[in-house]
């Protein structure tokens, strides 16, 4: 290519086009060091990164205990090292835990239909919007201010060069005004987009509002927490069309924003429309039964013109630490797991209000929620620290008239005795 250009090297087509790159500077560089001496100074750097904080931050990413089976079984390397095959039939393993994988995630959620995996909550929540726009063949998503700030940027993001008109609702004070939400719909409108239990951790009925949703044959939507499913009602229950949430609190731990979960499931009608990989069930010409990836016209490597999305692949390593999750706790263990952090959740709310000067948000939630603080929350928590606590998401972050407020969010893993460490670790910073 260079010898095409009129070039001898790659210097040269630099110079020609006016573009310099400094050369870093060689000196101070320490004499070389021996295996062990490296592995030293590279230990060093990491603590660097580690983190010995009590977590109380939640907004979409939890805390929760992992059982050690689950790093167990998918480091082994016949997982660990795999790739989903694009031959329908290959990797028999693979397809049956993604198989599995899907039915789990439809036994939580009380919809029909799952696909392999997504990228992430908030991609699999834009997935599950153009989905609706492909359905209705309407170019507008009503989205409610209550759905994580984070997915609404990525949005946003990924719509930005796109022929769809986001139109936001703002939130109520931690609800998602339902109200505001129905007046917005009009026969422009592809799919209402919300979240279940909402960014500020309240617990919501949507029946209704689904109902006025598609009376004006629009699509509901919604991004939900899942271990919250195994209590809460779900949003198949509910009547949602399109399912999608963030997995990580499924078995995978906090890393730095990823890698995560995405994950999706949909009414039947709407199967041949839904993105990513799906694992089907058959039986061949022997009577044997195998796992199939089916549906495959709706891919990338398929018909890339007329593809359901731009992903042609999946989180399957992700996805499997998921259903070993949900595989070693079962149906009472998801249910036990999730009342734990209710219940913690409750005492630590009970225990936090107890201070001088903070002051409830909102009403009924899962395990996160909302206190009013007297100062500015980001500045509280960033004391916190120093106390060894990260005491809670400071809203103002995303939501200029919230700076007070703080989001706390309790998981199964928080002690009573940490509990009452914040509290009072809390009432040492506001009022030493």
């Amino acid at each position: 290519m260079l010898r095409a250009a009129g070039f001898r090297n790659i210097d040269e087509m630099w110079e020609k086009a006016g573009i310099s790159f400094p050369s870093p500077s060689l000196r101070n560089i320490p004499a070389g060091k021996s295996e062990y001496e490296v592995m030293l100074h590279l230990q060093k750097l990491a603590t660097q990164n580690s983190s010995h904080l009590v977590n109380f931050v939640g907004s979409g990413y939890y805390d929760h205990l992992i059982p050690s089976a689950v790093n167990e079984i998918t480091s082994r390397s016949e997982f660990y090292t795999a790739y989903t095959p694009y031959q329908p039939e290959a990797s028999q393993g693979t397809l049956q835990a993604i198989y599995e994988y899907q039915s789990s995630i439809c036994r939580l959620t009380s919809m029909p239909v799952a696909n392999a995996s997504l990228y992430d909550g908030g991609t699999a929540l834009f997935e599950a919007m153009m989905m609706a726009v492909r359905i209705t063949s309407r170019r507008q998503a009503v989205i409610s201010g209550a759905v994580s700030p984070i997915f609404r940027e990525m949005i946003h993001c990924y719509s930005s060069n796109l022929d769809v008109e986001l139109l936001e609702v703002p939130a109520g004070d931690t609800d998602s005004a339902q109200e505001k939400l129905i007046e917005a719909v009009t026969d422009k409108t592809a799919c209402v987009i919300v979240q279940y239990p909402n960014v500020f951790g309240t617990v919501e009925s949507w029946e209704k509002t689904i109902e006025m949703v598609h009376k004006k044959k629009a699509l509901a939507v919604c991004s939900t927490y899942p271990l919250s499913l195994a209590i809460l009602r779900t949003p198949g229950e509910m009547g949602f069309d399109i399912v999608t949430g963030e997995g990580q609190s499924l078995g995978i731990p906090l890393s730095f924003g990823g890698p995560y979960l995405g994950f999706m499931a949909v009414s039947e009608k709407y199967m041949r429309k839904m993105p990513g990989r799906i694992c089907g069930r058959t039986v061949d010409l022997d009577g044997k039964q195998g796992f199939v990836l089916t549906l495959q016209t709706r891919e990338q490597h398929i018909r890339r013109a007329g593809a359901m999305s731009n992903i042609c692949s999946n989180e399957s390593l992700c996805a499997l630490a998921a259903l070993v999750y949900m595989t070693c706790l079962g149906k009472q263990g998801l249910i036990d797991a999730a009342k734990l952090c209710a219940s913690k959740a409750v005492f630590a709310r009970n225990e936090l209000l107890q201070i001088s000067g903070v002051e409830p948000v909102g009403g009924a939630f899962f395990n996160e929620f909302v206190i009013r603080l007297p100062g500015d929350a980001s500045e509280i928590a960033g004391k916190m620290i120093d106390k060894g606590f990260a005491a809670g998401f400071p809203l103002g972050r995303y939501y200029s008239d919230r700076k007070d407020q703080l989001l706390v969010a309790v998981t199964e893993k928080r002690t009573r005795e940490e509990i009452k460490a914040l509290v009072n670790a809390l009432e040492a910073v506001l009022w030493s």
